[in-house]
């Protein structure tokens, strides 16, 4: 699937000796041109005190995912000492993996080992924040290339040397910083995946496998159990293709566990928007429309690799959503799961449909705490842009937490509201609600009214819409790739770690 990842270590070497293909250091502005960061005076001192003029003389400003490239000249062991950029002030977890990241899409094809230079005075902290950086930057999808295509050097082994040997706070910190670098990769390889390849079988069976690979729990629905068990959402979005959909459930169980988790994904692995069909130019992204799906899926992975002390189940319903004769018609009525009624005005408002079935399914299980992720809404896109998702519950207050966790792990998440009134727009003259309103107007907030209503009674809920920030449609930055982010994960990680403390 993806790119096999770098290994990474921790060790107390010489940096102006280590043997590696390039050395990284960091680089802040500053009122002579740029700055060097900690732990980089045994380098400095190789280039006779004048390392950070050097970058300065070639045009380096310490800006944040600045990369400068400078041969060593035999001043050092390494032939090459990349420069990035930190950005101003004392660098926060975030800037260093936004300085790990580019550094390595730089060097993608250019190196095979890279070394970074670490101040023992910031560990553990910034030794997690590399390792997470460096993984997510060194990402790439190559699946589908074939063996005579272009496929750039790998970057094999990543070394972030330090003045004193690694202690077991600094081991942790990397240790955790894998396992939620990988739950990011796996959700970017299940999406970046065409839908061809990745139907709502495929999709469970890859489940499947997570859950032998982790010891979790795992249970599929095929069609033939939606339609007994009453699952009008799952089905009605699914029954217009050829390709059959499917409810997984994938959980961890811990001994020591005081709460419990509910994540619900949308995984509409294709939607070319029903019978109200999308226009085409609309189409080609929209294999990333079972984003929350792998989101949610791959966080339990992270969770139980972790060994947080908190159950955490994670429900992805998935479908493809098709035209054809046997599919759901605007005006048709779906008996959904737990007995409500759902006026079908618009098939391309689907998403809603297949989580409110899980939604409800899930609540049957009691959790204190659900979750939804979903690429929702084009609205959403509109008023946040592609780099911040949307926070929406009625719970001010678990709005303020899930928004102060994305900050912490280094995602944009910003609250939006169900204003009064958001439900009444969704009256039907048919059946107990609609699924679309009547305008277009504040289309996000009306989507969350919807789930609303499904709602186990009693549990916190917050609905994540990450429209805008699934799939990266424009150029790379930090250690963001083109195509898909992994967006939510890292929040919903931190959010399981945070109910396994106690803080929720």
């Amino acid at each position: 699937m993806s790119t096999t990842s770098p290994t990474i270590a921790v060790r107390k070497a010489k940096s102006a000796s280590i043997k590696t293909d390039a050395v990284v250091v960091g680089l802040s502005p500053g009122s002579d041109g740029v700055t060097l960061a900690r732990g980089t005076e045994e380098l400095d001192s190789a280039f006779g005190g004048k390392l950070a003029a050097t970058f300065a003389s070639v045009g380096a400003t310490g800006k944040a995912d600045e990369v400068t490239l400078i041969p060593s000249g035999g001043a050092v062991s390494a032939p090459v000492v990349v420069g990035v950029g930190l950005g101003s002030g004392s660098p926060t977890e975030e800037q260093v993996r936004r300085a790990a990241g580019a550094a390595l899409r730089r060097l993608a094809g250019k190196a095979t080992t890279v070394a970074f230079v670490l101040s023992s005075d910031e560990e553990p902290g910034y030794a997690g924040a590399l390792t997470e950086g460096t993984l997510l930057g060194a990402y790439a999808f190559d699946q589908f290339r074939s063996q005579n295509g272009t496929k750039p050097t790998k970057i094999q082994t990543v070394t972030f040397v330090t003045d004193k040997a690694p202690d077991k706070a600094v081991k942790a910190a990397v240790a955790r910083a894998e396992a939620i670098a990988r739950a990011v990769n796996l959700t970017r390889d299940w999406i970046n995946r065409p839908a061809s390849d990745l139907h709502p079988v495929e999709f469970a069976a890859d489940a499947k496998a997570a859950a032998k690979q982790y010891g979790l729990e795992f249970e599929v629905l095929d069609e033939k159990a939606l339609t007994k068990g009453g699952y009008g959402g799952i089905m009605g979005v699914g029954i217009g293709s050829t390709n059959p959909p499917r409810l997984v459930r994938l959980a961890y169980r811990s001994s020591k566990a005081k709460r419990h988790l509910a994540l619900v994904g949308k995984g509409i692995t294709f939607d070319s928007g029903g019978l109200s069909l999308k226009p085409p130019d609309a189409m080609p992204g929209m294999k990333s429309d079972m984003s929350g799906a792998a989101a949610v899926l791959a966080t339990v992975t992270a969770v139980a690799e972790l060994g947080l002390p908190v159950n955490v189940t994670a429900w992805a319903p998935m479908a493809e959503n098709m035209p054809s004769g046997t599919a759901t018609r605007p005006s048709d009525v779906l008996n959904m799961y737990g007995g409500k009624t759902v006026e079908v005005l618009n098939t391309d408002a689907e998403g809603r449909l297949v989580l409110a079935d899980a939604m409800v399914r899930a609540g049957e299980e009691r959790p204190d705490i659900l979750v939804d992720v979903a690429t929702l809404t084009g609205a959403c896109v509109v008023a946040l842009g592609h780099k911040t998702y949307a926070i929406i519950t009625h719970d001010t207050d678990f709005q303020q937490h899930v928004q102060q966790t994305a900050a912490r792990v280094g995602e944009n998440a910003w609250p939006l509201p169900i204003p009064e009134g958001s439900r009444e727009r969704l009256d039907s003259k048919v059946a107990d609600l609609a699924n679309v309103a009547s305008d277009r107007a504040g289309g996000a907030l009306v989507a969350a009214a919807f789930l609303a209503e499904f709602l186990p009674e009693g549990v916190r809920w917050a609905h994540l819409d990450i429209a805008g920030t699934a799939f990266n449609d424009g150029g790379p930055f930090g250690y963001t790739p083109k195509g898909a982010t992994g967006s939510s994960v890292r929040t919903l990680i931190g959010l399981a770690e945070d109910a396994a403390a106690g803080d929720l």
